[in-house]
């Protein structure tokens, strides 16, 4: 193998993308990473790590470009790291999507992914589809004067990570979020500006206005604002809340004719650099609602500040089809008792509901998505539909082996959808699944990594995989959905 050294350039041609959404060329006999080339590229790219078995390259040109790539759409490409597939056409996307999925079952999972692995699930129209948007505050020349006060010597910028590094890009207006985020963007930098609001600086540890999150229903027009600062309290937040009000009020309707109204305004404070969540330990409604209500595929959601909530609510009605047919549609759910764990807001159960489950035992760890839940059955007439608060992991198996928790008992459970975070699913919890019973198994995936890792785990609990696809909930990025059954003894040919 030729040694290659930091500095050097070379001219490779890219043949795959990882799940970053680098370029991934082969030379001197290991893999070169290139962020910013696409599959079908000829690059030419500078050494600027060089490992073992890889190396990772900055794009210096591309002298050969792809059939499959496609002007930028956005204006910060290149720049902020949120849209790393944006310069690949959409149907490529969708096809290195496929393949990751299928090529991660086969390494990872020990299954048969031929004939099992569908086609990706794609939009329509895969721009302006995000929910939610949560932006990071800094100050543009903030300076830090004697006495460690501070003065902004520039205006503020509100936006996302640039690449590789913890600078950040304004959000001008980003076309994969709501044009509500662009809004309330623009909104906040002229009320910093005006009465001389600071940024935080996380070198000093001073300045008040950390990040911004932005909540749009889509069916409803509803929005909620969250502000995370530094301090007890935004001065004159009532100012910010009436700009913040017009300048939503003021956008024209959204997809349907949807009208646009800021129904909540939430401050949670947080100090110091602690990592974990952006949000502090609490949420402060200053005005409005502490909730936004959302409507979406017949059902009526309400959705606090950390509840989780699908952010591509076009791709979520597509998404919970998919899994109310893997559980065997109408006809299969009828009399059913469905696990939902990681239940969130319990979007995916009620909706399992509305198609035919006899009940559904949700289980989430975060309290107020339990209590948004709780909410969420109650608004849509639903009965049949309990939850618990805690860790899947920890209350599934005190159910599955007779235990009473929270007053809701398990007798013999017949599918679980597993909607787990990128980490996957604790052996114990897939353990507890097995013992409870269950015939059926929908696993919702944000990461086929952890996907086929728990799927090769079930398999020695007597489980195999029988169906999967893809659903392309975030066009442009590198993060990917899937949908997978996992049946118990199925043998897959």
């Amino acid at each position: 193998m030729e040694k290659r050294t930091k500095g050097e350039t070379v001219k490779i041609k890219i043949v795959d993308m990882a799940d970053s959404g680098a370029g991934i060329g082969k030379d001197a006999g290991f893999a070169v990473f290139v962020p910013g080339a696409v599959t079908g590229d000829v690059v030419t790219a500078r050494l600027v790590k060089v490992k073992k078995n890889f190396a990772e390259g900055e794009l210096i040109s591309v002298d050969e470009p792809s059939k499959d790539r496609r002007e930028p759409f956005c204006p910060a490409a290149g720049e902020c790291g949120g849209c790393p597939f944006g310069p690949l056409a959409y149907d490529a996307q969708a096809e290195i999507r496929r393949k990751h999925l299928s090529d991660r079952l086969e390494r990872i999972g020990g299954a048969q992914a031929d004939g099992i692995v569908g086609g990706t699930v794609t939009m329509e129209n895969p721009f302006r589809y995000r929910n939610k948007a949560v932006m990071e505050i800094t100050a543009g020349g903030l300076i830090t004067l004697k006495g460690g006060i501070q003065k902004n010597a520039g205006e503020p910028v509100i936006g996302f990570h640039r690449r590789g590094s913890h600078d950040v890009v304004d959000c001008g207006d980003c076309m994969l979020q709501a044009p509500t985020v662009a809004a309330a963007a623009r909104a906040v930098k002229e009320f910093m500006i005006s009465d001389n609001i600071t940024a935080y600086d996380p070198k000093w540890e001073k300045g008040l206005m950390r990040h911004m999150m932005i909540r749009t229903a889509f069916g409803t027009g509803e929005v909620m604002a969250v502000f995370v600062i530094n301090g007890k309290g935004i001065p004159n937040v009532q100012k910010l809340i009436g700009m913040l009000d017009d300048a939503i009020y003021d956008l024209p309707p959204g997809p349907g004719g949807v009208e646009y109204s800021l129904e909540s305004v939430v401050v949670s404070c947080k100090k110091g650099n602690g990592r974990g969540s952006v949000f502090g330990d609490e949420f402060t409604t200053v005005a409005g609602s502490p909730v936004i209500h959302e409507r979406i595929g017949g059902l009526d959601f309400e959705i606090s500040p950390a509840s989780f909530y699908q952010v591509n609510p076009v791709q979520m009605e597509r998404l919970y089809d998919i899994a109310a047919d893997f559980a065997g549609g109408e006809e299969g759910l009828s009399g059913k008792t469905v696990l939902d764990l990681y239940c969130g807001v319990g979007s995916i159960g009620l909706w399992l509901s509305r198609k035919g489950a006899g009940s559904v035992i949700g289980i989430e760890s975060v309290r107020d998505a339990v209590l948004d839940a709780n909410r969420n059955a109650v608004i849509n007439g639903i009965v049949s539909a309990r939850y618990i608060c805690g860790k899947a992991e920890e209350v599934l198996p005190r159910l599955a082996v007779g235990e009473e928790v929270g007053g809701i008992s398990l007798e013999k459970a017949d599918i679980a959808v597993l909607d787990p975070p990128r980490a996957g699913c604790r052996e114990e919890l897939l353990d507890a699944v097995a013992e409870a019973g269950v015939d059926r198994i929908v696993y919702v995936s944000c990461d086929s990594g952890t996907l086929s890792r728990d799927v090769k785990y079930l398999s020695g609990l007597g489980y195999a995989l029988t169906k999967a696809v893809p659903v392309d909930m975030f066009p442009g990025t590198a993060e990917s959905e899937a949908v997978a059954l996992i049946e118990r003894d199925i043998k897959v040919l």
